[in-house]
């Protein structure tokens, strides 16, 4: 393991800028579910059911307009698009706080469609900015800057809205997703590395790129965080039951260094880890965690291993997409892992609660990581008949074969 891969990806021109803006703009990003949710339950008087309708119209209208973002990122370029989004989330942002649950909950779901892309703008820009013997350890670094903006955002958002009130933290994180909006419009990234054509291109057919490999990256992209919403969800419940909920903050921190620790092993070693080994791993380190929840120090050791594969697995992820679709179509494509990792955490939360108020907290890490690993086990075919090398057609009698060249 060393250094080197880290500084051959962070010479290239453009990519320190590109990853400091990620970290920040993101920040703003991580912080909106838990934002929304304080101020349904605390300033509406809802209950976390509404709040959590509020959650599910904002996370289906991001996984839709994701992908149709990026397609018009390909086809328009970037800036009309950051534009447009900016508009639309200081629009929401600064009307939220006076709309009532009834007018909420459409607006949440047209505010996710026009959610600011930066997690897909910039792993489409690190496509274009990095050449693709050297994106590994870039989306290795790109995947550590998520990490730090979930451990930062949510927890300002909670302390904002407990210190002062919900409705100023709607309007503070509105402010951070614009103020994200203008730095990454005058950026403005580039989405075409400088061999490849800029400008509107002749439309590549779905049916040409979005192939059964790359469907299986998605598939294995929805698993991988369908596990990381199922172990957010089981390690609350853990340490509630074992009357150590105050622990929480400190085990989840501890869960987020190893995914640091890790990806930052990913993106030193030379060689490349296939995204669905890798999601494979994460899926069978989680399903033993809960055996650690008799002390909060115990869950933390369990948690460590899957902990640790968490950022390794995203990145591999990312790296596979930019590589397997075509540059005239990469935006829709990065859209497309954008949604199936939106849709993965979406599904894991509610998955492992419902499991765990039918059962034991326990059985939460289980089922979660159960289900991951049947996804990664029923794409498996599909990587193995890509690694399978091909048949050389036997000779045949009707077939002579050529003679050879007279010597000079």
């Amino acid at each position: 393991m060393t250094l080197t891969p880290y500084r051959q990806a962070l010479a290239q021109p453009g990519l320190r800028a590109l990853l400091l803006v990620a970290v920040l703009a993101r920040i703003p990003l991580t912080a909106t579910g838990v934002t929304l949710t304080f101020y349904v339950v605390l300033e509406l008087g809802r209950g976390y059911g509404a709040a959590g309708l509020v959650g599910a119209a904002s996370v289906a209208g991001t996984a839709i307009g994701s992908p149709l973002l990026g397609r018009l990122v390909d086809r328009r370029g970037l800036r009309p698009v950051v534009a447009v989004t900016t508009v639309v989330e200081a629009a929401f942002w600064a009307s939220a706080p006076s709309l009532s649950l009834p007018l909420l909950l459409p607006a949440a779901f047209v505010a996710g469609l026009f959610a600011l892309p930066v997690f897909s703008v910039v792993r489409q820009s690190i496509a274009a900015l990095v050449p693709a013997q050297r994106r590994r350890p870039a989306y290795a670094l790109d995947s550590m800057s998520m990490e730090l903006s979930f451990m930062i955002g949510p927890a300002l958002a909670v302390a904002l809205a407990t210190a002062v009130s919900p409705r100023v933290t709607l309007w503070a994180v509105g402010a951070g997703i614009v103020g994200a909006g203008v730095v990454l419009w005058l950026l403005d990234p580039p989405t075409r590395s400088v061999d490849e054509p800029v400008g509107p291109q002749p439309r590549v057919p779905r049916r040409q790129w979005l192939t059964t490999r790359l469907l299986a990256v998605f598939a294995v992209s929805a698993a991988a965080t369908l596990v990381l919403g199922g172990t957010d969800v089981a390690v609350v419940a853990v340490l509630r039951a074992g009357g150590e909920v105050g622990w929480t903050g400190a085990v989840l921190t501890a869960w987020a260094i190893a995914s640091l620790v890790g990806g930052f092993a990913y993106g030193a070693v030379r060689r490349s880890f296939s995204p669905l080994a890798l999601a494979a791993l994460l899926s069978l380190c989680t399903i033993p965690v809960g055996l650690g929840g008799g002390h909060w120090w115990l869950l933390c050791l369990t948690l460590l291993p899957a902990g640790a594969l968490c950022a390794p697995t995203i990145a591999a992820t990312a790296d596979a997409v930019s590589r397997l679709a075509p540059a005239g179509v990469r935006g829709e494509a990065m859209g497309l892992h954008g949604s199936a990792t939106t849709v993965g955490i979406a599904l894991g939360a509610p998955l492992a609660g419902a499991v765990i108020d039918a059962s034991v907290p326990l059985w939460g890490f289980v089922v979660t990581g159960a289900v991951g690993l049947l996804v990664t086990l029923a794409v498996l075919p599909t990587e193995l008949r890509h690694r399978r090398p091909p048949v050389a057609p036997a000779p045949t009698l009707s077939t002579p074969a050529p003679e050879p060249a007279p010597a000079a």
